[in-house]
């Protein structure tokens, strides 16, 4: 078959002519210091369709001397460019454009974001809303980044500045690739940093299509670079890069730890947004339908890779059964199927390694005792990485199912007796990144959320964010906060000035 079909069956769905027309141009290039470059070793990687297995591009593989080439960009950019010379203003209008960019091409972006990693359409579409949503907030502080005027003696005047840290690499990961770019770029620029961004290899065509938007925005050269390539090779040649100042990741704890090793060379700022085991607690009071709709969105949503995934949900025993056939009701209530099919409501998972992944979970419940009363297999789709929604029973917190995160849509039901063994159940874990709470009692309610150790708990509600709220794991689930003004202290340091009159 010609190339030109092949990607039109590997694309299929996609409706808006951009989206072809930004595939065919491949192979995809690397974005270094403003212009579009093939890596120096002219080695490139196939990005598939997860939903088919077909191939949407060929991109160029960053390695070692294309992270060095971004970074010697970055530094540059950040000493020496116009934007080191740009008032906080103009940061506020190039980022308000960026915004207004993505609104613009928000259909062909939430199509190549549900090609990267096979999220329905709606999903996607709700990607580039937040992602446009990042930038708005985030134009807003470039002005409001204050310093202070400290008490002093008469003559002496002493104030503090708080100024940009300087080149930031980040890393992302595949579960959101616009979201997850346009937040740790958004954090960057909004702080007068420069960038060199290495998306997941799995997803990362939305990623550059957004560099393309950011350089026609008017973004300056050299200030945001972005190098896809794979983690052991790009990410660790930018995570131990001696000019690079600060690590921003997100992505397994694993990978994070090693990232967190790697800083100790050079002292780098290190900024973790890790995995997850939330405990998602259904108290006997709750008002039921709306707590089952919650838990189904909060562990089959984005088909269970999130971070935040309630993967762990713990029923009180009175209400167990009922709760069971509840969910069983809504895991067998989805519709698998590719990105633009009508009625979807599952994609894939993102590759084959990350669907034997989840079927070894799967099989490791199974053969612990726990009981799959839905779902517990791949999808019945001929091609593609898919499994279905799945609902285990006779679970115990200290099986490998509740102990690990899965990334997959599998959840893991764990009776409990009362407020107190909810509590002890929910932090027996090393995570500690988010957590749910369905209850009447809004006293209890209130215990609960201070008992859970999480950065944050949903009461009544799951999955809710807000860019005005700080964001991050307690535990092994991260250090530091995204989002709200806790975001713009982890990009920025203070400098104490003392002037003698």
């Amino acid at each position: 078959m010609a190339a030109a079909p092949r990607l039109e069956v590997a694309a299929k769905g996609a409706k808006n002519p951009g989206t072809l027309e930004f595939l065919r141009g491949s192979p995809k290039k690397l974005l270094i210091n403003g212009k579009w470059v093939a890596a120096k070793s002219g080695k490139t990687f196939e990005s598939l369709n997860p939903a088919n297995e077909e191939v949407l591009a060929e991109v160029a593989l960053a390695g070692p001397e294309d992270i060095d080439e971004a970074v010697k960009a970055a530094r540059k950019a950040f000493e020496e460019g116009p934007w080191s010379r740009m008032a906080p203003h103009q940061r506020t209008k190039l980022l308000l454009k960026v915004a207004e960019l993505i609104e613009k091409n928000g259909e062909q972006l939430a199509e190549l974001s549900a090609l990267d990693n096979g999220a329905p359409l709606i999903g996607a579409q709700a990607q580039v809303a937040s992602a446009s949503e990042l930038f708005t907030y985030f134009a807003g502080w470039p002005t409001k980044i204050y310093g202070e005027t400290n008490p002093s003696a008469p003559d002496m005047f002493n104030y503090t500045l708080r100024e940009p840290i300087g080149v930031c690499g980040q890393i992302i990961p595949w579960n959101g690739p616009l979201m997850s770019a346009s937040n740790k770029l958004s954090h960057a620029l909004s702080t007068g940093n420069t960038v060199v961004l290495k998306p997941a290899e799995q997803a990362c065509l939305v990623v550059l299509r957004l560099g393309e938007l950011l350089m026609e925005a008017g973004v300056p050269e050299g200030v945001v670079n972005i190098v896809p390539g794979f983690g052991p090779v790009a990410g660790a040649a930018l995570s131990n890069h001696p000019d690079v100042d600060k690590i921003a990741f997100t992505g397994s704890t694993t990978t994070g730890k090693k990232i967190l090793e790697a800083s100790v060379a050079t002292l780098k700022h290190v900024s973790l947004e890790l995995g997850g085991k939330s405990p998602h607690v259904i108290f006997a009071d709750a008002d039921l339908e709306p707590a089952l709709n919650y838990a189904a969105i909060g562990i089959f949503g984005n088909t269970g890779q999130a971070c935040i995934a309630g993967s762990r949900i713990f029923v009180q025993e009175s209400i167990h059964d009922k709760f069971v056939e509840g969910m069983v009701q809504r895991a067998k209530a989805h519709k698998l199927g590719s990105q633009f099919e009508p009625g979807v409501t599952m994609g894939p998972v993102v590759s084959k390694v990350q669907h034997e992944r989840v079927l070894g979970y799967i099989e490791a419940g199974k053969s612990e005792g726990a009981k799959a009363v839905a779902g517990g297999a791949a999808g019945p789709q001929p091609k593609g990485y898919f499994v279905q929604p799945t609902v285990f029973t006779a679970v115990r917190n200290d099986m490998k199912i509740a102990r690990e995160e899965i990334f997959g849509p599998v959840a893991a039901v764990i009776p409990f007796k009362d407020e107190n063994d909810a509590v002890l159940q929910g932090n027996d874990t090393t995570y500690g990144l988010a957590a749910g709470i369905w209850t009447r009692d809004i006293s209890r309610a209130h215990r609960v959320a201070r008992r859970l150790k999480a950065g944050t708990v949903w009461i009544n509600c799951y999955m809710v964010l807000d860019f005005a709220m700080p964001f991050g794991g307690y535990k092994q689930s991260g250090q530091g906060r995204e989002f709200s003004n806790h975001a713009i202290e982890m990009y920025t340091q203070m400098k104490s000035v003392f002037v003698r009159l």
